[in-house]
């Protein structure tokens, strides 16, 4: 008949070779929280020791450090005192002349000001290689000084610092070392300025940022003095030089007056205006010529006394023409007048001609005394422009050169100190209660992932279902662990607490078996454990005892006869015991012992040379269960581990 398969244990601890992967793949919330709350002491332990850590760094190791604020201000486009204009133009107060501010603020060039104004280069808390060595350097140093004397090494020279360069260093190492204190931010959509510092004496927690903020107001003044001043220096050099230039060009003016008749515009203009006359006169003089010079040609050319008389317009000629051509004597008369008239026509063109040409020289010696007198007139003109250049540009320097000498007392910082560093009262570093809730949080964490890596790490079988459905077997019962450290104490524990979780287990295991197999209950019971150290003999003695509640007869066999811990159990045992049974030399009642404090009786393992597997396969082995079936109603037989 098939018998069902069943397992049991004591922890479930059984290694998992065939979880399926969708159980591997869940976090069980309840189980996580669990675990926690199982090692609660230990996390609680685990945060403590960390609390302490904390709280011994911040108040042994940790050295105080005390910060303070100095806030500035910048003021862009200032009323000045003076309606002038600077040489150094004020802030316009736009986001990159804020954010360029902040690095004046930290430069080295300032911090080296505050450094020389202070004195830390002579401060051990900025010059490191004041302080004396620590008690661990010392030591190491001693030990080094051993090895070598030891060893016969020379001893090391150290090389002499240069004169000036290792000062600058250092120098340059404090400079570094009082940026790293100092922090400078800008209040957004805002000009002020928050300079902090923080270092380990209150007192100079507040010097240092007024410090750093007096010298930054002062070194705005003096960028300002310094370029009013430098710019004042060119100005006095280029007034003189204009001054001189001046001198010059007001002399060559001068000279050129002197050296010429008086020149003037309106004297200009009045030989053009005689000019105009002249040239008028002299076209009215060249029509009259030219008329007097055709009528001259006409009269002698004409052919009768009558077109010499008309063309003559004189009245004697015109009187004696009546009386022409009748006799010899009025021909005569007429022909000397009309001879007369043609030589005062001809007297008249000569007188023209004077005249003319006398208006023609005029007007030639009046243009050229204008074109000289034009030509004089753009020289001095030139020679004026270029004075009054001068002069202009000289004023010009001159009025700049008085502005800016009067700014050089009257010059304005660009920022003003709107309220000064306070001495902190308390530290502002170490943070104790910050350190204590960060140490207590590390803590926790650290105990919780303590408690937490076994259980990662841990490939057993959790639940009993796990168990089931990895190997295929039917669970029977689930035995906790005994809260005892002795196997001597568990017989006592078992028979003097029948009402704790342990005994109750037991007994539902008990009842799980009895009835696994309906009607016929197993006879034989085998119980065996995949290592050892499970529980295996425990869960034997514990099973014989609760069967010996219900009345049965039970026989308890020690079948690992290797390691043999039934004494460890019972305590001293005899000596003979399976292997006498099996020889045959004794019956199997004559080798059974009866333990005073245990019910069941015991048939111990003995010692022999034979494999625990080959002696249980023997048919010795078969019949003393034989024997044992008809003698008890139950057999228990704690096996070796599988």
């Amino acid at each position: 008949m098939h018998q069902p398969r069943a397992i049991t244990g004591q922890d479930l601890s059984s290694p998992q070779v065939g979880a399926s992967e969708q159980s591997e793949d869940l976090v069980n919330l309840g189980s996580l929280i669990g675990t926690l709350w199982n090692g609660r002491v230990r996390i609680a332990f685990v945060a403590l020791l960390a609390v302490l850590a904390g709280a011994y760094y911040a108040m042994v190791v940790a050295t105080p450090l005390y910060r303070s604020t100095a806030v500035v201000i910048l003021q862009p486009n200032q009323e000045q005192i003076l309606d002038m204009q600077s040489v150094v133009g004020g802030l316009t107060g736009d986001t990159t002349e804020v954010n360029s501010e902040v690095e004046v603020l930290r430069a080295r060039s300032l911090m080296g000001k505050v450094v020389d104004r202070l004195d830390l280069v002579n401060d051990p808390e900025f010059n490191g290689a004041l302080l004396p060595p620590s008690p661990l350097e010392a030591r190491v140093d001693q030990i080094k000084g051993a090895v070598r004397d030891a060893l016969g090494l020379p001893v090391t020279v150290e090389p002499s610092p240069v004169a000036g360069l290792d000062d600058h260093s250092t120098r340059d190492a404090v400079i570094s070392g009082l940026l790293e204190a100092t922090s400078v931010r800008n209040v957004p959509l805002s000009l002020v300025f928050r300079v902090t510092v923080e270092t380990q004496s209150p007192a100079k927690s507040a010097l240092i940022p007024d410090t750093i903020v007096e010298l930054y107001i002062e070194s705005q003044v003096e960028v300002k003095s310094q370029a009013t001043e430098q710019a004042t220096a060119w100005l006095g050099t280029r007034v003189g030089e204009l001054q001189v230039s001046l001198e010059d060009a007001e002399a060559a003016v001068s000279e050129f007056s002197a050296a010429t008749d008086l020149v003037s515009v309106e004297k200009l203009q009045a030989l053009e205006r005689q000019i105009k006359d002249l040239r008028g006169r002299i076209d009215i003089a060249a029509v009259s010529r030219s008329e007097l010079a055709s009528k001259i040609t006409a009269l002698e050319a004409a052919e009768t006394r009558a077109e010499q008389a008309a063309l003559s317009g004189d009245r004697r000629l015109a009187a004696l023409l009546p009386a022409s051509g009748a006799s010899v004597t009025a021909d005569e008369a007429f022909d000397r007048r009309l001879a007369i008239v043609v030589e005062g026509f001809k007297a008249e063109l000569g007188r023209a001609d004077q005249q003319l040409s006398a208006l023609s020289s005029s007007e030639a010696e009046l243009a050229a005394d204008l074109a000289g007198q034009g030509g004089d007139l753009i020289a001095l003109q030139q020679l004026s422009r270029e004075a009054e250049a001068a002069r202009v540009l000289y004023e010009h320097f001159l009025t700049r050169f008085n502005e800016t000498s009067a700014q050089q007392g009257i010059q304005q910082a660009d920022s003003r100190i709107l309220s000064r560093a306070v001495v902190p009262r308390s530290p502002s570093e170490p943070r104790k209660s910050l350190i204590l809730a960060m140490s207590g949080m590390i803590g926790l964490l650290a105990g919780a992932a303590l408690v937490l890596l076994p259980e990662i790490r841990n490939l057993s079988f959790r639940t009993a279902r796990d168990l089931e459905r990895a190997t295929g077997y039917t669970v029977l019962g689930q035995i906790p662990q005994m809260p005892v450290r002795s196997r001597r104490k568990i017989i006592s524990y078992l028979t003097g607490k029948p009402m704790s979780a342990v005994a109750e287990a037991y007994r539902n295991l008990r009842t799980s078996l009895m009835l696994a197999y309906g009607a016929n209950p197993p006879k034989v019971i085998v119980l065996t454990s995949s290592v050892p150290g499970e529980g295996k003999t425990t869960n034997a003695i514990a099973l014989a005892q609760n069967l010996l509640g219900l009345g049965k007869r039970v026989l308890l066999v020690e079948g690992d006869i290797r390691r043999r811990t039934f004494g460890e159990y019972f305590g001293r045992l005899p000596a003979r015991g399976i292997a006498t049974a099996m020889s045959g030399a004794r019956p199997l009642s004559d080798v059974v012992y009866q333990s005073p404090v245990f019910g069941a009786d015991i048939l111990v393992g003995e010692e022999t040379g034979l494999n625990a597997a080959d002696l249980f396969s023997s048919d010795a082995f078969a019949a003393v269960i034989a024997e044992a079936r008809a003698a008890y109603d139950v057999v228990i037989i704690d096996t070796p581990p599988i």
